[in-house]
């Protein structure tokens, strides 16, 4: 047995948020002031959440320890159901 206890990421868990699914849920960066140069659509742009991409998951996952989705897995699975929903409705 190993002496060395696994840790999450500290830095990394005050700046993200996982969801119940292991989406990765973090807010966009350049909000913070200097932003009155900027279109009123693109800063109602940057206070929506983003999501981790699958290019990031598994350096993510190694940092955090645990699995991980990313939204395009998310968005993948979400349409494979709801085929599925939809063919059991068909049969029915």
């Amino acid at each position: 047995m190993s002496k060395n206890k696994v840790k999450s990421h500290k830095g990394l868990l005050k700046r993200v948020k996982v969801t119940a699914r292991g989406k990765v849920r973090f807010g966009k960066t350049r909000k913070s002031h200097l932003m009155s140069h900027m279109s009123g659509d693109k800063v109602r742009r940057l206070r929506q959440p983003s999501f981790a991409r699958s290019g990031e998951i598994k350096r993510l996952e190694r940092m955090l320890h645990r699995p991980l989705m990313s939204q395009e897995q998310a968005e993948r699975l979400d349409a494979a159901a709801e085929a599925q929903g939809k063919e059991a409705a068909d049969k029915a």
